[in-house]
């Protein structure tokens, strides 16, 4: 599967056996217990949006009840994730795969000279070697970004992840609801205008996509970056694309449930929200809190994170 937002694997590449799970530490469950709990209710979900794209199934708005619950303030951070694989001995389905997707500008010459590019969208690079713990591939680490979203996890590694930490990953409808931080029919946690006085409230692609980047940050920024939204979020649009529980459907929800609803009961893609550091206005306008995508859930790149619930 290929997308504009995030590269997938090839299905040819498929067909390694499911990560195995551990169970839930003590130390897992302790942290666990820092989730924002939110009293749940009904809100206006989805969006009608002009820069809204049709195939994503982003309208219309309709009104969703969501049964109370919890979701962690944070995307996981690779400080967080290090303590899961170190005591599990756990490794991603990148790590297994042995590469991941890179964006082409943060790679080395060396690296960028061996690693074929994406067909539909160059900018992205297959890089062997590329995981959580190599970020940018052989030569690069996490050890300055520990408060950093942890990136190049698969759907499958989000879910070992909640498994070990007692959690679980937030469906959609929790998603939107939490990320929309207690606003109705907003286009951002904070407004409808993206860079209100000229502030930068979110971590996204600006300049001129792919080549120039004038943001604050390049990649990734610290999981506390920017102020939180009403509920107490941090970036819940922007920085990193964030997993959620359900299947994709662009049309499931036309007739679906409109309490506590889960997805379809199949499909072979997983829901994704919130953008990351790499949309831009050009190409992927997908950072607005209506807006949704998509991914095979053994696909991980340098944009892709997620946050737990419970």
């Amino acid at each position: 599967m290929l997308s504009c937002c995030t590269p997938g694997r090839e299905p040819v590449e498929l067909g390694l056996p499911l990560p195995v799970a551990a169970p839930p530490s003590a130390a897992a469950l302790r942290a666990a217990r820092q989730l924002i709990a939110l009293p749940g209710g009904t809100f206006l979900m989805g969006a009608e949006d002009p820069d809204g794209i049709a195939a994503d199934g982003e309208g219309p708005v309709r009104p969703v009840t969501v049964s109370g619950f919890a979701i962690a303030p944070t995307a996981v951070s690779n400080a967080e994730f290090a303590s899961f694989a170190r005591e599990t001995g756990y490794l991603t389905e990148a790590e297994r795969f042995g590469s991941s997707f890179v964006f082409e500008g943060f790679l080395t010459d060396r690296l960028r000279a061996v690693s074929p590019p994406v067909a539909a969208t160059p900018w992205w690079r297959a890089v062997a070697g590329a995981s959580w713990r190599a970020p940018e591939g052989p030569g690069s680490d996490f050890a300055a970004r520990q408060q950093h979203p942890v990136v190049h996890v698969s759907w499958h590694d989000a879910q070992a992840y909640c498994a070990w930490s007692g959690t679980r990953l937030p469906t959609e409808a929790e998603w939107e609801y939490a990320a929309r931080g207690g606003r109705e029919q907003q286009r951002y946690p904070w407004g409808d205008e993206l860079a209100p006085g000229g502030r930068e409230l979110l971590n996204i692609w600006q300049g001129v996509f792919p080549t120039v980047q004038t943001g604050r940050h390049r990649g990734t920024a610290p999981v506390r970056s920017y102020r939180p939204n009403g509920f107490g979020l941090y970036n819940p649009v922007g920085n990193v694309w964030e997993w959620c529980a359900d299947r994709f459907s662009a049309d499931f929800h036309l007739t679906g449930p409109r309490t506590d609803p889960a997805g379809p009961p199949d499909g072979a893609s997983r829901v994704m929200r919130g953008g990351s550091h790499m949309c831009h206005a050009s190409y992927c306008n997908r950072y607005r809190l209506g807006a949704r995508s998509s991914n095979t859930p053994d696909s991980s790149s340098g944009n892709i994170g997620f946050r737990v619930a419970r």
